[in-house]
C-alpha cells in the first residue's frame, strides 16, 4: 500500500519554500478548508482576502499544507489527501488542532517528508547530537546537503532552515514579537527542542513522550512497513533508521527503552497485526496483516467508540 513517507532522494530536496514564515496554529485548517471551497484558491487573486493574510503568507500556507501532506499535487492541481480530509475538514477528527496527538501527527508528516521538508527530515532522522549550538547544526546540515544531495542549494538558505526549525520547536522568549510567534507555533508545545539561553545551547534529547499515543506509533510503523515494502523491521532500524531512511524513534525523540515500551503496548493493542520476536539475536517488529490501512490506527484514536 502507498505510504506518505518520503525518504531522502539525491534528486528531490526543498529548502526555504516557507517564505520565512513558521507554521502557525490556524493556517493548516484555514488553508485546507479554503481549498475545499475553491480548488484554485492558491492561484486566485482573492486568496489574500479569503485567507486574511499577505501574498507571501498565502504561499507559506500552501507550502505547509503540502509539506505536512494534508494536500498534494495532482493532474487536476492541488487536492486534499485522505489524511487531510479525515483530519482537517469541517467535520474532521481535529480541525482546530486541540488534541496534542494531532501536533505529533503533523510533526511526523513534516519529519518524514524529505522531498518538501528536507531540513526537518535531516534534523529529526539524521542529526543525533543531544546538545548543540545554532552554528553546530548549521554546519552539520550544510555538510549533509553537500554529501547527500545533487544540484545546487544556496548555503545561506540551507542554514536559515536551522533557524526556522529552532523557531518552530523552541521559540525564544526574549521579546514580545517572539512570544507572539511562540504562541503561534503549535509544534513548540511538544518540547522536542529546549534551550539554555545563557549558553546559546539547544538540547534535543530522547524522552518517554507520555503524550504520544500508541495509535500514532501504529500509524507511523505501518507507514514505514508500506514504504519499505517489507513485513519485518529490526527495532534498531525503527530507532535510528537505515541510511537515508526514516527513524521512528528518533523522529519522536524517544529513548530506546521508551520506543520498546511503546512497541510492546502496540503489540498488546493490536496482536493480530503486530508481533515482536527475536530472530538470530535481533529484536524485530513483524507485521502480520499488510492489508491494514495506516489511517485505521488514527481512526481508532480519534473515533474510539465507532
Amino acid at each position: 500500500m502507498e505510504s506518505l513517507v518520503k525518504p531522502l532522494s539525491r534528486q528531490k530536496a526543498s529548502f526555504g519554500r516557507h517564505e520565512t514564515f513558521a507554521l502557525r496554529y490556524a493556517w493548516l485548517t484555514k488553508g485546507f478548508q479554503a481549498l475545499l471551497n475553491n480548488k484554485d484558491i492558491f492561484h486566485s487573486d482573492n486568496a489574500t482576502i479569503e485567507l486574511g493574510v499577505g501574498k507571501n503568507m498565502v504561499n507559506s500556507i500552501r507550502y505547509w499544507l503540502r509539506a505536512s501532506q494534508m494536500i498534494e499535487d495532482s493532474d487536476a492541481g492541488l487536492v486534499p489527501t485522505q489524511l487531510g480530509q479525515s483530519l482537517l475538514s469541517e467535520k474532521g477528527w481535529d480541525p482546530y488542532l486541540e488534541d496534542e496527538a494531532t501536533l505529533w501527527l503533523i510533526h511526523w508528516q513534516l519529519a518524514t517528508n524529505a522531498e518538501l521538508a528536507t531540513a526537518w527530515y535531516w534534523f529529526f532522522n539524521c542529526y543525533h547530537k543531544a546538545e548543540f549550538t545554532t552554528e553546530d547544526a548549521m554546519e552539520s546540515l550544510t555538510e549533509f546537503v553537500r554529501n547527500n544531495l545533487n544540484g545546487k542549494h544556496s548555503e545561506r538558505t540551507v542554514k536559515q532552515e536551522v533557524a526556522m526549525i529552532l523557531r518552530m520547536y523552541c521559540p525564544s522568549k526574549i521579546n514580545a514579537k517572539s512570544i507572539e510567534e511562540s504562541l503561534d507555533s503549535p509544534l513548540a508545545s511538544l518540547k522536542l527542542i529546549t534551550s539554555i539561553e545563557d549558553l546559546h545551547v539547544y538540547r534535543s534529547y530522547g524522552n518517554l513522550q507520555p503524550s504520544l499515543p500508541i495509535e500514532l506509533i501504529g500509524y507511523a510503523a505501518n507507514e514505514i512497513f508500506n514504504q519499505r515494502q517489507t513485513e519485518t523491521l529490526p527495532i534498531a532500524d525503527l530507532m535510528y533508521g537505515q541510511k537515508s531512511g526514516i527513524a521512528l524513534g528518533s523522529v519522536f525523540r524517544l529513548t530506546e527503552s521508551a520506543l520498546l515500551a511503546k512497541l510492546e503496548n502496540l503489540v498488546k493493542a493490536y496482536p493480530n497485526i503486530f508481533q515482536i520476536n527475536e530472530t538470530a539475536g535481533v529484536n524485530q517488529l513483524y507485521r502480520q496483516d499488510s492489508t491494514t490501512e495506516s489511517l485505521t490506527f488514527l481512526r481508532h484514536y480519534y473515533q474510539p467508540t465507532r
